[in-house]
């Protein structure tokens, strides 16, 4: 593969692979429970500890395929180091919601809320580089620097709780 092609997707490579470790800690932690749960049979609808790791780890499943997609497509499209950066911040919020599920599941809801402002960032990436890839194409103007700028201006406002 072309060298300069590797350097524009090798940070959403890493950020990907990452979320893979993640899934297979979450899975881990699933199967543990698994094991420790007194019952032969798991029902549904329960508060055992068994339970709460089972919701959290199918409520990241969930999200994941989003996730992943809206990465790629703003990294791809937009700009790869806020996109990387703002999948990272996700990981991040993603671990805090699991482990804040285990807990009570109120400690998980900031979790939830700033996992959700920052897939709806990179969303919003995504729709700016295909917006700018028509213009380009139907238009002839390339605004890429201008939107480069900005998300590289704004990821770090993602550390705002």
């Amino acid at each position: 593969m072309d060298q300069e092609v590797v350097g524009y997707i090798v940070l959403l490579v890493i950020v990907t692979l990452l979320s893979v470790v993640q899934n297979a800690f979450f899975a881990s932690k699933v199967e543990q429970e698994s094991k420790n749960s007194t019952g032969k049979i798991v029902h549904r609808g329960g508060t055992s500890p068994f339970e709460r790791v089972f919701t959290a780890n199918q409520n990241c499943r969930d999200a994941y395929p989003t996730f992943l997609a809206v990465l790629w497509c703003a990294g791809l499209l937009c700009s790869q180091a806020p996109a990387a950066f703002a999948g990272l911040m996700y990981l991040f919020v993603r671990q805090k919601y699991f482990v804040g599920y285990m807990g009570e599941r109120t400690q998980s809801t900031p979790g939830y809320i700033f996992g959700k402002r920052i897939i709806a960032f990179l969303f919003l990436m995504s729709a700016a580089g295909v917006l700018n890839y028509y213009l380009g194409y139907f238009f002839g103007s390339d605004f890429q620097m201008y939107i480069k700028t900005i998300t590289g201006t704004i990821s770090p406002l993602l550390l705002i709780p």
